[in-house]
């Protein structure tokens, strides 16, 4: 191809390039502009690569490459914007997100909460309903857990300092193996991720039922609250995306069922990424403080009661006013 020819034909990309250009330089870019830079940026260096194997004039050659070098600063420059990205979505853009899908989230919540609340109930009064859910095997190594003698709480009972960073891992690994489960099940049409909402919400209502009838209940509730605001949030959360995924194959409207998904699934993994997040929250607070027994159940109790404000708190108020992003 001719010097010319090629000119003529890139001739408008180059100039939008460097509006572009101009634009950042200047500190006025938007979150979409940013994001077309970075696709201009990566032609015009194969237009400068292009240019300089053809053996074009030096004075093109010199203008793409004065472009691509001002390009190469503002890329890496603008890479940044994820962090800035996360602290929005962290501030603001999470909760906008939950209440924008309030319908999906309500939805999980109800089946979530109240299956664990409602068997937590039927198990106080009727102690043999648990073993209708859970094995005696189970039983009795949860009831090992939370015995009041022990010296530490939770899963692991005894250890030393150093173990709590596996702990935290492994918090992490099993909370997240959960939250993705009951996510990506909602592909079956919803089904799936009606089913571990209502299991998972049984399984723990039961358990915290009947250690509360046999009198483990201070250990357990003291141990359960502060971590429990943030982790069983996150399941309702992982939830709401599935049912959000499932509703779209339900009832795609006049959309193909494809085109649907792919709307759907923006907002979904969006509150899968919030879920994530506070599950590493929860299993920060459950690895270094839920198992510790140098404070107080009441201190506890105090404390876990704060968090859950806190969370309901960032979820119905967090955002307001803020521009949503695009």
């Amino acid at each position: 191809m001719k010097q010319s020819q090629f000119e003529h034909r890139h001739q408008t990309a180059w100039k939008r390039f460097a509006r572009q250009l101009d634009t950042l330089e200047r500190g006025k870019a938007n979150g979409k502009g940013c994001s077309e830079f970075a696709g201009a940026y990566r032609q015009l260096c194969q237009h400068l690569a292009l240019a300089r194997e053809r053996g074009y004039s030096n004075h093109l050659v010199e203008h793409l490459q004065q472009l691509a070098m001002r390009g190469h600063q503002q890329f890496y420059r603008h890479r940044s914007h994820l962090g800035a990205q996360l602290i929005g979505f962290l501030l603001g853009g999470l909760s906008r997100l939950v209440r924008q899908e309030w319908r999906h989230v309500l939805a999980a919540s109800l089946l979530f909460f109240g299956s664990l609340i409602g068997m937590g109930v039927l198990v106080y009064l009727v102690p043999e309903l648990v073993y209708s859910l859970i094995g005696p095997e189970q039983v009795s190594a949860m009831e090992a857990m939370y015995d009041p003698a022990a010296r530490r709480l939770g899963r692991f009972g005894e250890r030393n300092a150093g173990d709590d960073w596996m702990m935290f891992g492994f918090y992490i690994m099993n909370n997240i193996g959960i939250a993705f489960q009951t996510f990506a099940s909602g592909l079956l049409f919803g089904l799936g991720s009606l089913f571990f909402l209502l299991h998972n919400g049984l399984v723990i209502g039961a358990l915290a039922g009947h250690l509360t009838q046999i009198g483990y209940g201070e250990p357990f509730w003291s141990f359960v609250i502060g971590h429990g605001a943030f982790e069983l949030t996150a399941i309702a959360l992982a939830g709401a995306a599935g049912l959000r995924l499932g509703s779209a194959l339900l009832a795609p409207g006049r959309l193909p069922r494809g085109e649907a998904l792919r709307l759907a699934a923006r907002p979904a993994v969006r509150l899968v990424a919030g879920a994530t997040l506070f599950l590493l929250i929860a299993a920060f607070i459950e690895a270094y403080w839920s198992s510790m027994t140098f404070a107080s159940p009441t201190v506890k109790y105090l404390v876990g009661a704060g968090l859950w404000l806190l969370v309901l708190g960032y979820l119905l108020f967090a955002g307001r006013g803020q521009h949503a992003p695009d």
